[in-house]
């Protein structure tokens, strides 16, 4: 795929999501000599799921992107996370959110899936109080072929955002992003959407 290419995909993606939306553009099979590709098409902000692949693609392209942390954040692995990324959207025990100093975001497992990562529900308030800067909340519904059947699962984090006085809401990737951003998603972690040169947006 060429620059080009995905810069037109990546702005139509914008336009499909408007002004209050940021797409975070997933790079966990991006390897470091494409993560040029992403810096011809425009890309801002691009979000890593393993520390040790976070530290050498930011060691090449450093200020080139804004760098999110969007895998299971191991407390061990916190210091790497401070250091690179704005944003983190997978807090989830308190041993990593008292070693934190950015912003962040708690993972909510809302589907019980014991397969995912997250917090239940009824253990949101207790870990919220104890991250040093909680800006919203993160979610992964069950994989589906169905757009739709992940809708409930983000008006649930939405509603567990307001009533907790949070304001992000990360949630939404290429299968279900129009869905996610009608919920109220600020963010959305999109791969394949844009990287996959069957599928266009």
């Amino acid at each position: 795929m060429s620059p080009e290419e995905m810069r037109a995909r990546l702005e139509r993606l914008r336009e499909a999501l408007g002004p209050g939306v940021t797409v975070v553009v997933a790079t966990k099979y991006v390897s470091l000599s494409d993560m040029a590709l992403l810096v011809e098409a425009g890309v801002e902000v691009v979000g890593e799921n393993r520390a040790q692949d976070l530290e050498a693609k930011h060691a090449e392209y450093g200020d080139a992107f804004r760098w999110h942390f969007i895998g299971h954040l191991q407390s061990r692995k916190v210091k790497v996370v401070n250091r690179i990324c704005e944003l983190v959207h997978s807090v989830d025990s308190e041993s990593a959110a008292k070693r934190l100093e950015i912003p962040a975001l708690v993972e909510v497992n809302l589907s019980s899936e014991t397969s995912k990562s997250g917090v239940a529900p009824e253990e949101l308030a207790d870990l919220l109080g104890k991250v040093p800067d909680a800006r919203g909340l993160m979610t992964m519904p069950p994989q589906t072929d169905d757009p739709e059947a992940s809708r409930p699962y983000f008006r649930r984090l939405r509603e567990l955002a307001r009533t907790h006085g949070l304001a992000e809401l990360s949630m939404g990737t290429s299968q279900d992003y129009r869905v996610a951003a009608e919920e109220g998603a600020t963010l959305i972690r999109v791969g394949s959407a844009l990287l996959r040169v069957e599928r266009t947006v």
